[in-house]
């Protein structure tokens, strides 16, 4: 017998306007499996698996492969997950539009160049041909959007400090009229979409990614006709900007990353104005401590970072590697801390980490959930151990 709620595998297909054999082919594959399969076989879906499959068709339509799809979406009922993703399927279509209108006008000028010139430019035409190689560039920035709105989410919805994490950033840098400014590794710009209405008018601010399809995020959230905001492509290992040419250096979350972090500090040193300063934000050995933890008790091969990033660069050793380019630095501690009282969001961050979680996760996912769920209990409070330091350049 059904039970209320769930639909039949044909009355599911029906819905979602396919074929019987697309739904038993995605269960096949792994993509979209029933929520409910009875003893004699008979397999079921819910509202959930409706919203899932409609992220599957949409990728699908936007060209990924199923293998990829499999890679790029998981098992999730959450209404604040299932928002997210819409979110970030809607940027991932806007990407996909201003592709092919890169295409439109490349077969454009082709076919002028043909008609007053008769001649092609080949380059033009090579170009044209490597657009689709775009591809993967695509599904790397919905993976890297997916993950930090997950991320942002978590802390957005269950921190206890009043005062979020980017309005308390923004305080640090103390931004004053005049000023130039450059932000390395920006993201999607979020620190400064929160944050706009507060921007003076006449400062000039340079966000900076080595993803263009992060600038292209945070220049689209920021919207057009700003002109405090420029945009570059760069790496902070290699900044092109001549010497003494910004009062204020923004790298949140960010130098853990580098390859050579001296290198990054003496490009940054050398882009500062002499007493400009070095704002950047990076976390402590305790912080999130509690997120590893549960992911390893459900599965003690889980490891949600293969670096512990906070021994390149964190708050026990930060101040020691900025000494030898910012002699005169403060460490500014964000007071902060989570309860998380359902399962979905604490899921979706710990899928969002850079460990191996996903080999050991989605296959599980049921069983991982409710675990969570029972670890939760009213509330699973986790710590937070953040904050900044700022240098000054003498």
């Amino acid at each position: 017998m059904k039970k209320p709620g769930y639909y039949s595998s044909g009355e599911f297909a029906r819905m979602a306007g396919v074929t019987l054999r697309t739904i038993r082919y995605y269960d096949k594959q792994n993509i979209l499996k029933p929520s409910l399969v009875s003893e004699a076989g008979a397999r079921f879906y819910t509202d959930e698996d409706f919203a899932r499959l409609q992220q599957i068709l949409l990728l699908k339509y936007l060209g990924f492969s199923l293998d990829d799809i499999r890679e790029m979406t998981v098992a999730d009922s959450d209404y604040h997950f299932m928002l997210d993703s819409l979110k970030i399927q809607l940027k991932l279509v806007q990407d996909r539009i201003e592709q092919m209108q890169l295409v439109e006008q490349a077969i454009k000028d082709t076919t002028e160049s043909i008609q007053e010139e008769h001649t092609v430019d080949w380059s033009r035409m090579l170009d044209l041909i490597h657009l689709p190689g775009m591809e993967q560039s695509l599904k790397n920035q919905y993976q890297n959007a997916s993950n930090i709105s997950s991320r942002i989410s978590l802390h957005s919805l269950y921190a206890q400090n009043p005062k979020g994490w980017f309005p308390w950033i923004y305080e640090q840098c103390q931004i004053c009229s005049g000023m130039k400014v450059l932000e390395v590794g920006c993201g999607d710009g979020t620190l400064w979409v929160q944050n706009k209405k507060l921007i003076p008018e006449n400062v000039e601010i340079t966000l900076s990614d080595v993803s263009e399809g992060m600038l292209r995020d945070a220049r689209r959230a920021l919207g057009p006709g700003d002109i405090r905001f420029h945009f570059r492509v760069l790496n902070c290992q290699q900044i092109p900007y001549p010497e003494q040419s910004f009062d204020l250096v923004m790298a949140n979350h960010v130098l853990f990353y580098c390859d050579d972090i001296g290198k990054a500090l003496n490009e940054i040193y050398r882009v500062l104005k002499p007493e400009g300063r070095l704002v950047c934000s990076t976390y402590g050995s305790d912080h999130m401590k509690e997120v590893s933890e549960l992911a390893h008790g459900f599965d003690e091969h889980i490891v949600l970072s293969a670096d512990k990033l906070y021994e390149r660069f964190g708050r026990e050793n930060g101040a020691e590697i900025l000494g030898d380019y910012f002699p005169e630095t403060e460490w500014r501690t964000y007071e902060d801390s989570l309860v998380v009282p359902e399962p979905e969001p604490l899921i979706s961050y710990i899928l969002s980490c850079h460990g191996n979680q996903g080999q050991y996760i989605p296959e599980r996912y049921r069983e991982f959930f409710n675990y969570v769920k029972k670890r939760i209990g009213r509330g699973m409070k986790i710590t937070k151990d953040a904050g900044v330091f700022i240098g000054k350049k003498s």
